[in-house]
């Protein structure tokens, strides 16, 4: 070959070269067939999920297998908690060849505005715009247009805000132009006070340009704004649960591009999600089905060998099964196999390997249900969250006594922010605001907070006494003394904890029942600030009955000026009425020989309301009705069962 030639194939072999390298470097963001933008190492959706009170929403990104940031909206205020107005979200709309993905938004939203649960008090604003997000490279921009310009009174009120998940910065550094420092570990002051005389945390930072952890390749990233400034805030300065706040104010008479951003998150080249094995933690009997599933990257399509192993005590595992292994296939954002090994029976400790992971170990044995599973909710959760009680736990207090103040009737036509909702009467005797006797005894406080909802204390009531009736469920690890109020965990009475739990939720809805003469719909305390309170059950409310008549903070022997007691709220709801019926007919089963008196009064509360409901629908009465029957065998509970239609049988 000549010399020429050879430099000229060269030459060609070298731009192909360049040619295939630019083109993998310049590979970016594109717009999958789930509506949202990828690439190796991030992923960036637009209204995939509306839940913005758990800070998720609007447009988020996941970069490098971290979901970062998220909640990109419009808001009201610069770092919003979860009662704060939140827009009406329209459906999605994608173009293929730009990439572009928008959605309509506006305020405020008429299905939330004092509706429904967890209502939203709307401020006088009424607007509509378009979030967008684009692709660009390795980059994507977002834009917001509004439909007209923001009424000038919500100039400096209304931006754009980005949130980012504080676990993952503590300690990082960021860049804000000229301005610098690290992400805080706790909220540090100071605070201010903005224009409507609202305490708010003082920004980290303002600028055009932010770097958030630029010493990590993990994590780097970068938000440029293009026509507005960027403020840093540390939104836990208002609310424990918040995030970091990005947030860009929308500028007077701004329409078009209102607000834009150009936003970078470093991509690790070739990233991949790290597999995940995921096993039963708490193991197999030997005959059941075993099932390991294990999450990949969506990218991978030839999985690596799957073995079972079982460990012995001397450190050197047994292989026992390799590669039985099925392709499940793709779901959302990864691609899923599976390993079933059912046909092992040999008792013992094992574990799953997939490549070169481990899962943790499980176990297989004939017991494996007799220790450490369904016993711990008998032994921790139920008694940390039993009301009306002081729950000790060997040095530790997990609440002292509480609410023995319970309840002040909610007022009339009110609707409280948790959702619970006061008619135009009370049905029952008492007025508004009166003190309601008898509803300081029994009931489970609220897992995220503390309040009693009826349908939670009756359902975990039957649940309890369904385990008793078809398992003989016994248990004890708990002392509790309902006379003295006093719970001591892991310390054995003699008695049934299951028992004992099924009459602290009974005492909560007949101890109601018998004060209002009807169920009641909830128990909860009256303002935020009490809801939001993460401490001590018992520092909710002072346990004195509230004396308006007695000036702010006096006390008397079980009074005092303080409106701190919790409202108790009732409903008309046949529905959940005739569940309850039917929870109370099994809790009088379960109870019969435990606590007799409990028992019959159940019974006759369930009775009551069965017979005070012949209108309602029969499907709701079925379940009450086939309870009844059980407890009592009364051949018209099976009459009525028999002749429902969509329950009838052909005898």
């Amino acid at each position: 070959m000549k010399k020429t030639t050879i430099q000229l194939f060269l030459a060609v072999v070298l731009i192909i070269s360049l040619s295939c390298k630019e083109n993998k470097e310049t590979q970016g963001l594109v717009l999958n067939e789930l509506e949202y933008l990828e690439m190796p190492g991030l992923n960036v959706m637009l209204a995939h999920d509306f839940y913005p009170e758990g800070h998720q929403g609007g447009v988020g990104f996941i970069q490098n297998g971290l979901r970062v940031a998220t909640n990109g909206d419009l808001r009201l205020e610069p770092t919003p908690g979860q009662w704060q107005p939140i827009p009406r979200v329209g459906e999605r709309q994608i173009d293929r060849e730009t990439g572009e993905v928008w959605v309509e938004m506006g305020y405020p939203d008429s299905s939330r505005h004092r509706k429904g649960f967890n209502p939203i008090i709307y401020p006088d604003l009424d607007f509509k715009y378009t979030l967008k997000i684009r692709p660009e490279g390795k980059a994507f921009r977002i834009m917001v247009d509004l439909e007209k310009p923001l009424p000038e009174e919500w100039i400096g009120k209304v931006g754009f805000n980005m949130e980012f998940f504080p676990g993952v910065l503590f300690g990082k550094s960021y860049y804000l132009d000229e301005a610098f420092g690290i992400f805080p570990l706790q909220a540090n002051g100071p605070l201010e006070t903005d224009s409507e005389g609202k305490l708010q945390m003082k920004p980290l930072a303002h600028g055009r340009k932010l770097t958030v952890a630029p010493e990590s390749d993990q994590q780097r990233l970068v938000i440029e704004a293009v026509n507005s400034e960027l403020q840093l805030i540390d939104g836990r300065g208002e609310h424990n649960n918040g995030w970091f706040v990005v947030r860009s104010l929308v500028p007077s008479g701004a329409t078009r591009n209102a607000v834009e951003w150009l936003v970078e998150p470093h991509a690790i080249e070739e990233w991949k999600h790290t597999p995940v094995i995921q096993i039963s933690q708490v193991g197999y009997h030997p005959l059941q089905k075993k099932v390991a599933v294990v999450e990949l990257d969506a990218t991978v399509t030839t999985p690596e060998t799957l073995t079972l192993w079982r460990l012995q005590p001397d450190g050197k595992p047994v292989e026992v099964l390799h590669s039985n292994q099925a392709v499940w296939g793709k779901f959302l954002r990864y691609h899923y196999v599976q390993f079933d090994f059912s046909d092992v029976k040999e008792e013992g400790m094992y574990q799953v390997s997939y490549g070169g992971l481990r899962s943790e170990p499980f176990q297989i044995a004939s017991e494996v249900y007799k220790r450490h599973v369904w016993q711990l909710t008998l032994e921790y959760f139920l008694p940390v969250q039993m009301c009306h009680m002081r729950i000790n736990d060997r040095y530790r207090v997990w609440h002292d006594l509480c609410h023995l103040d319970d309840a002040l009737m909610a007022p009339t036509d009110s609707i409280h922010f948790d959702g619970y909702a006061q008619g135009a009467t009370t049905l029952s005797r008492y007025r508004s605001m009166d003190p309601v006797p008898g509803l300081n005894v029994g009931g489970w406080h609220d897992a995220g907070d503390y309040d009693l909802r009826v349908e939670s204390q009756i359902g975990t009531t039957q649940i309890l006494s369904y385990a008793l009736e078809e398992f003989n469920a016994y248990y004890d690890q708990t002392s509790i003394d309902q006379n003295s109020r006093l719970v001591e965990m892991h310390r054995p009475d003699g008695k049934n904890d299951v028992l004992q739990q099924i009459e602290h939720g009974a005492l909560t809805v007949v101890g109601g029942y018998n004060a209002l003469g009807r169920l009641y719909r909830g128990i909860i305390c009256p303002t935020l600030r009490q809801y939001v309170m993460l401490g001590d059950a018992a520092s909710m409310t002072d346990n004195l009955v509230y004396d308006p008549r007695l000036d702010t903070g006096s006390t008397t022997l079980g009074h005092s000026g303080i409106a701190d007691d919790r409202w108790v709220f009732t409903e008309e709801n046949p529905r959940r009425e005739l569940e309850v019926a039917g929870g109370l007919a099994s809790a009088s089963r379960a109870l019969k020989t435990y606590n007799p008196a409990l028992s019959q009064r159940c019974l006759q509360i369930a009775e009551l309301i069965w017979q005070g409901h012949p209108q309602a629908n029969a499907l709701w009465k079925v379940e009450a009705a086939t309870e009844l029957l059980i407890a009592t065998g009364n051949e018209q509970y099976a009459r009525f069962s028999l002749t429902t239609p969509q329950y009838s049988l052909k005898i």
